[in-house]
């Protein structure tokens, strides 16, 4: 399965972002709201800058207690993305996932973000694939 499959079959399009100049007590309303586990950082919604996970702001919190969270999200987001295309599989995304240890990623075509994945976006894909295979083999096998 490729990656412009799963972004398809995404209840919703596009991908939330937040300013760089937003907080992080901002950034934690805003995942809370929305029931998201990430968010992009970006000026103009299509080129990103970084992203922002529930995990960067535990840590920060861990760190320094309730005084980061006035802080702008520019310090804590993670700045070096690793991306995907829609034309990547669902497979070289769960490993890029797993060996790095994070749940989302952003879909790029060329310099703009089309859209985000996150690994349970991923496992969903794959559960459905093996699912349609098992099927299809049990079909075969019972002649049908």
């Amino acid at each position: 399965m490729l990656v412009q499959q799963i972004l398809q079959s995404k209840p919703t399009q596009g991908v939330l972002t937040l300013a760089p100049t937003a907080t992080l007590s901002e950034a934690a309303a805003l995942l809370s709201e929305k029931r998201i586990g990430a968010i992009i950082i970006s000026k103009d919604g299509k080129h990103p800058l970084g992203i922002l996970s529930e995990r960067d702001i535990v840590r920060e919190l861990g760190k320094r207690g309730v005084g980061c969270m006035a802080d702008g999200v520019e310090s804590v987001m993670t700045a070096k993305l690793i991306s995907c295309t829609k034309k990547d599989s669902a497979d070289s995304v769960m490993q890029k996932m797993t060996d790095g240890r994070f749940r989302h990623m952003p879909v790029m075509e060329g310099e703009e973000m089309t859209g985000l994945v996150s690994i349970g976006d991923v496992v969903k894909a794959r559960l459905s694939e093996l699912s349609m295979e098992k099927d299809a083999l049990e079909g075969m096998i019972k002649g049908f």
